[in-house]
């Protein structure tokens, strides 16, 4: 299991649909199983990852939590 954490200057909104495309159909094909205006959560292959966005004075924290995926976690905060 992981979790980690980067800075971004995205809205929430943003930073949950990118997280759609990229743990979801269109990407590592992984279930939806739950949405809020906060946070997503996908399983699937035996694991799951949530991605979490948490305000910070002007800027946000992404944090992702993952089991099973990993390296995908890792591959998706990079693209912040």
């Amino acid at each position: 299991m992981i979790r980690i954490s980067r800075h971004t200057r995205l809205t929430p909104e943003n930073v949950i649909g990118r997280a759609s495309d990229f743990f979801g159909e269109g990407g590592e094909a992984l279930t939806e199983r739950q949405r809020h205006s906060c946070c997503i959560t996908f399983e699937g292959a035996g694991g799951y990852v949530t991605v979490s966005v948490v305000q910070e004075d002007s800027y946000r924290i992404v944090e992702v939590e993952a089991r099973e995926f990993e390296y995908q976690a890792k591959r998706f905060l990079a693209t912040f």
